[in-house]
């Protein structure tokens, strides 16, 4: 079984792998591994549900022959563990707590990824009484003054951080009974669908859920609802695949991935 001294012997192989993907998977090559000790990413629970980080997990695995566990986690939690060293690698959707976390200097090597958006979805039948074109802020005014049902994702993802932000935009402490955060075992689409109530969703966790009819987006493309995604690694976590991961999500390899899934697109460079 390969350990992480014996993985750092692999990286120049596994970095050439990048510029010519086939030589880690070439006719006679033993495929790089280390699956005793993987590399451990962390990545939001939107990034995850959606497949985004679970593409970027597998396609990095077959580059390269590192191992990747993936774990989900809200953002808020999985940034507190890679400040801890519980964590090698992250994929994060909360600007404001990467930036404080790098300051400190417990984050390296902070890249953008992919970009992303929220949606505000709800029974389609809101559309013409809500009226709020792409404005977010007032869409969701006009709800709470309606007390239309509103479930929160309530978990301190990157998602519900931007509806926080926007509550506190619009000036407004939404309440119970018609505002309440989803229960666990389910998604939160799945859940407003069969609730008929509003809620604001990751882009991609849209995309990939299937079609309801009544059902769909009442408010897109308010830059408040913007997600740029990044990744870092941890000043504390030495694995030898963290660098090499950062490089290859943040470069053209990772560009294809973005390019692939419903809801990303390739950040400004």
């Amino acid at each position: 079984m390969t350990t992480r001294r014996d993985a750092l012997s692999c990286l120049s192989v596994a970095a050439a792998s990048l510029a010519c993907p086939g030589l880690a998977r070439g006719a006679g090559a033993a495929p790089l591994r280390s699956l005793d000790d993987p590399l451990r990413l962390a990545a939001d629970v939107a990034l995850v549900d959606s497949g985004f980080a679970g593409q970027l997990q597998r396609a990095f695995a077959y580059d390269t022959g590192v191992a990747v566990q993936l774990l989900r986690s809200p953002v808020t939690a999985l940034l507190a563990a890679l400040e801890r060293g519980e964590h090698d690698i992250a994929l994060a959707n909360a600007p404001s707590l990467e930036l404080a976390l790098e300051k400190k200097g417990l984050a390296h090597d902070r890249r953008p990824v992919a970009t992303t958006d929220c949606v505000l979805v709800g029974p389609l039948a809101l559309l013409k009484p809500l009226a709020a074109g792409a404005d977010a802020v007032l869409a969701i005014t006009r709800l709470a003054r309606a007390q239309a049902t509103f479930i929160s994702a309530g978990d301190g993802s990157g998602t519900h951080l931007t509806e926080q932000a926007l509550w506190r935009a619009a000036q407004l402490a939404p309440a119970a009974p018609w505002y309440r955060d989803a229960a666990p075992g389910s998604s939160v689409p799945a859940q407003a669908r069969a609730a008929q109530a509003c809620a604001l969703v990751e882009h991609g966790v849209w995309a990939a859920e299937a079609a309801t009819k009544g059902y769909g987006v009442l408010v897109a493309g308010d830059p408040r609802l913007t997600l740029p995604v990044h990744v870092m690694r941890s000043f504390h976590a030495k694995h030898p695949g963290a660098r090499l991961f950062v490089n290859w999500v943040a470069g053209k390899a990772g560009e294809r991935i973005v390019a692939s899934v419903r809801g990303y697109r390739a950040p400004a460079r």
